[in-house]
């Protein structure tokens, strides 16, 4: 299994931005997808953003255009970089990985590891 921790979560106004770092160390071979997911109060988990391990990108309606994962290899560093931040992007942000399954990125389901979450607060 691979071990993440997330960083880089705080308070923010409306329309700033924030960037989280998701550090990974162990088994990271054979990995098919990489995400960040989000939890707000009440509600489920959902996937934002996703990454495979060939690249390819998908994101939630939600934050489409906001938002931008990437991955800096040599840091062996999941990233979001999220911009125009709204409140109703205040959760708990949570990276995760998945061996195998679905290409689908997004799909919390199949995630085997996740970090212990970062929280990001947006102000009004």
């Amino acid at each position: 299994q691979v071990l993440l921790e997330e960083s880089g979560g705080g308070s923010v106004q409306a329309g700033g931005s924030l960037r989280l770092s998701c550090a990974t160390s162990g088994n990271t071979y054979n990995i098919r997808c990489m995400g960040w997911f989000r939890q707000a109060p009440g509600k489920a988990r959902e996937g934002i953003a996703g990454i495979t391990s060939d690249d390819r990108i998908t994101y939630a309606e939600s934050v489409k255009g906001r938002f931008t994962i990437s991955r800096d290899n040599t840091k062996n560093t999941l990233i979001l970089q999220m911009n125009s931040l709204k409140p109703t992007d205040t959760a708990m942000y949570y990276c995760a990985a998945k061996y195998g399954g679905s290409w689908l990125c997004l799909d919390r389901n199949e995630y085997t590891s996740w970090g212990q979450g970062t929280q990001v607060t947006v102000s009004s």
